[in-house]
């Protein structure tokens, strides 16, 4: 693998980047795209890739899956696009109420529709305050929920700090037992210093209870470093904002529709959302996205919609979608996968020093890399050039975490065993590679990742 050529793919990203702004950019390596099947994608040049990415947790059926390919072609067939909100459609509908019988609660439920997760939490952030008439909310450090005004003002992610946040929002700590921000503890101890500083100075000094309406939390930080909070924090957090009337609600945009091995991540706690955003695998592909919650808040008197936010086209391959996950299992093979994966990086945890953590739950894994497990130092500079290595190699990651130190691996849920047991052979060598300096820096230099 080693002798690949990139020659098309650099001529083709030199005429990106003399057409396409840097704004929406965010690399790794020179790859270009050029045909997806299953798990495996190809690029310009002809080279084939294990892909452990799905396009940033977009493809969970695989690429070009029969199934939701044909219900694509079929609505475009009937109906090439209209604008939901004044012409209602069949598709539309029937997403809406599948996700509404998804969600845990016996509370009223409804739907909403936008294209992608940015508009989905900027829709909790529009829509929130005027459903419970208390103008405040809590979101966590290291949280990305998206680029809108209103889901950059939740975020608390050095990418969104030049956006600028909002008054109506505090931050808080969320629970990182490898870095909690309280220093060294246990994984029950970090949950529980998090909760007090919500409790005692959140809530007390800056957001007063009775003023805020809602926190928002991913259940898993994804581009925070695939952060995965300790099994109590949650459960306390709902029984905290049930005390003083606050909703509890979570962001699936990534962590959703099977990824970590239930349907919704927060699942894994046995809670109830008030509300959830959905997004990225919610559209089979297509742009599209949802807050699925209590009715009193999506009936909220304000106006919150898009022209093309649950278009036809796209519910209907959200539909092939929920159908895959459901046929093929897909949700069980994505906990069964992540676990064979998580032993696998946690055996090469044991050979490979630059590795200093390994979490996650399902097919969605992080893996910290630092310079000295004595230090924690975060190894960004070595977690680049495995990333490059492994694309090298054949295999796609890439990295996160507000360090920029942390390998993320979210691979479609048709992941197999063969395809497990390659990515961690290659995965193996990429890091014996970083680890004994065979790894030209020089080659990440024009690839700024995070």
């Amino acid at each position: 693998m080693d002798d690949r050529s990139f020659e098309r793919s650099e001529a083709l990203l030199a005429r990106e980047e003399a057409a396409i702004g840097s704004a929406m950019k965010i690399r790794f390596y020179p790859f270009v795209v050029a045909a997806a099947r299953g798990n495996r994608l190809r690029d310009a040049d002809g080279n084939g890739y294990l892909d452990f990415i799905a396009a940033g947790g977009v493809a969970q059926t695989g690429y070009g899956h029969p199934d939701v390919r044909e219900a694509i072609v079929t609505e475009l067939d009937r109906s090439w696009s209209n604008m939901h909100c004044c012409y209602p459609n069949e598709r539309t509908t029937e997403l809406a109420e599948r996700l509404c019988a998804r969600l845990p609660g016996t509370f009223p439920k409804k739907a909403w529709f936008g294209t992608t997760g940015s508009d989905a939490n900027d829709c909790l952030f529009r829509l929130v305050p005027i459903a419970t008439g208390r103008p405040r909310m809590i979101s966590f450090v290291g949280a990305y929920h998206g680029q809108t005004s209103g889901s950059a003002a939740l975020s608390g992610h050095q990418t969104q700090a030049r956006v600028g946040g909002s008054a109506a929002v505090t931050k808080v700590p969320y629970p990182y037992p490898y870095r909690c921000p309280f220093g060294p503890c246990s994984q029950e101890e970090c949950s529980l210093k998090c909760l007090r500083f919500i409790e005692d100075y959140a809530l007390n000094a800056v957001s007063p209870a009775d003023q805020t309406a809602a926190v928002l939390m991913e259940p898993m930080q994804s581009d925070g470093g695939d952060v995965l909070p300790p099994e109590n924090f949650i459960p306390a957090l709902r029984e905290l904002c049930d005390r003083y009337g606050i909703w509890l609600l979570f962001d699936e945009v990534k962590t959703g529709m099977g990824r970590t091995g239930r349907f919704f991540a927060f699942e894994h706690s046995g809670v109830e959302a008030d509300a959830v955003s959905m997004g990225k695998p919610l559209g089979g592909g297509l742009p599209l996205s949802a807050v699925v919650g209590r009715r009193e808040l999506l009936d909220a008197d304000a106006f919150a919609l898009y022209t093309l936010g649950g278009s036809p086209v796209p519910a209907a391959a959200g539909l092939a979608t929920l159908d895959v996950l459901e046929r093929e299992q897909l949700i069980a093979n994505a906990e069964a996968m992540g676990k064979r994966l998580l032993a696998g990086l946690r055996e090469l945890m044991r050979e490979h020093p630059l590795i200093g953590d390994v979490r996650g739950k399902g097919l969605m894994l992080g893996v910290e890399l630092v310079r000295s497990r004595e230090s924690r130092e975060p190894a960004g500079r070595e977690a680049a050039m495995l990333a490059y290595r492994c694309f090298e190699l054949g295999l796609l990651v890439i990295y996160c975490g507000l360090a920029g130190n942390v390998i993320e691996m979210t691979p479609p849920l048709t992941l197999t065993g063969s395809d497990v047991d390659e990515g961690l052979a290659t995965l193996d060598r990429a890091l014996t590679d970083v680890e004994s300096g065979t790894v030209d820096p020089a080659k990440v230099e024009r690839f700024a990742g995070w």
